[in-house]
């Protein structure tokens, strides 16, 4: 795949490892680099298609169901305060997991928002650069594909021991992981990270994926409201970088020679004429919002006999957008 030749490099301090040589240089050669982007000279493709006698191509199991630019317009940061001792327990581990993550992306103080209002602040000091954007995008949505299918593998099982219907919640929570997947592999498209980073994401992904399934046996509730918070952070997170683009901050995404992935124009149907960075970032932004809403609804409601309102017809045709419901939907206005 073509890509724009961007350079993209990032430093932190100098007792961490050094990366792989296949990056682009540091930017001081004081620091030694952890985490990486790539430049084009140097960029391999991660996952190249696998080129068959009688195959042309495979398109998504889950095709995107797109949104118009009003309705991302629409998508904004929000935050549902803890109510329950579970909620509270949610939130702060959310609020740990983030303060870890700036620390081993070397986000330093002023690059940091407003402490009281961390999911909808999106002012701070000091941009980030673009490479520190990637480092950041990579590992969170490595992360963030987890969840779905943590929670799909366990009803899927549940619903074969109960020898019961699972109400529609089964598909959705996989096609939520995969949607974080493509959310991944598209931001593969544009970086490579080094090793340091893949040592930290399989840690962190062991960790979490163990995590999340005890979890998910003792309250589904909390899983839910965890995932909900998280995907706060997501749409906090990529509604920063829109707003760093808006404001001439990122100016290799603004450049005419930037160009999104091609499996982004596909997996989007990203129309002719609106294929920036910032687009590209709207459209994830907009999927974390509905992860956002859905699991938050669905951290409301009765985990064994509900059905999941999302995928359900509704006697007076109006469906639940969870993608404006930052909060989520009580249980008794969807069921």
């Amino acid at each position: 795949m073509k890509l724009p030749a961007i350079q993209y490099a990032t430093s932190l301090s100098a007792h961490q490892s050094s990366l792989r040589r296949s990056c682009s240089s540091p930017l001081h050669s004081s620091f030694q680099r952890l985490l990486s982007t790539t430049s084009r000279s140097q960029l391999r493709d991660v996952f190249p298609a696998k080129e068959t006698p009688l195959i042309q191509t495979t398109p998504p199991a889950w095709p995107h169901h797109g949104y118009t630019m009003e309705e991302m317009k629409l998508v904004a940061p929000a935050h549902r305060p803890p109510r329950t001792l579970g909620d509270h327990a949610a939130w702060k581990i959310v609020r740990f997991a983030r303060f870890c993550m700036d620390k081993a992306t070397g986000m330093d103080r002023a690059q940091k928002g407003d402490k009281k209002h961390p999911t909808t602040s999106i002012a701070a000091e000091k941009p980030l650069t673009e490479a520190q954007w990637l480092i950041r995008f990579v590992f969170l949505e490595s992360i963030a594909g987890v969840p779905g299918m943590v929670g799909g593998m366990l009803r899927h099982l549940g619903s074969l021991r109960r020898l019961k219907r699972d109400n529609g919640w089964i598909e959705t929570l996989l096609e939520e992981s995969y949607n974080e997947r493509m959310h991944l592999l598209t931001f593969m498209k544009m970086c490579e990270p080094g090793w340091f980073m893949k040592t930290m994401i399989i840690i962190s992904q062991g960790i979490f994926f163990n995590g999340l399934f005890i979890a998910y046996v003792v309250s589904p509730k909390i899983v839910h409201r965890f995932v909900g918070y998280l995907e706060e952070e997501a749409v906090h997170t990529y509604t920063r970088a829109i707003a760093e683009i808006e404001d001439g901050h990122l100016p290799k995404w603004n450049s005419p020679a930037f160009k999104v992935p091609d499996i982004a124009v596909q997996y989007w149907e990203m129309p002719e004429g609106n294929r920036t960075m910032k687009d590209l970032i709207m459209y994830i932004r907009a999927d974390e919002a509905i992860h956002r809403g859905v699991n938050h609804t669905l951290g409301n409601l009765n985990q064994q006999e509900d059905p999941n309102p999302f995928v359900s017809n509704f006697k007076d045709g109006e469906v639940p957008k969870p993608a404006l419901k930052g909060v989520g939907y009580e249980r008794s206005e969807v069921i």
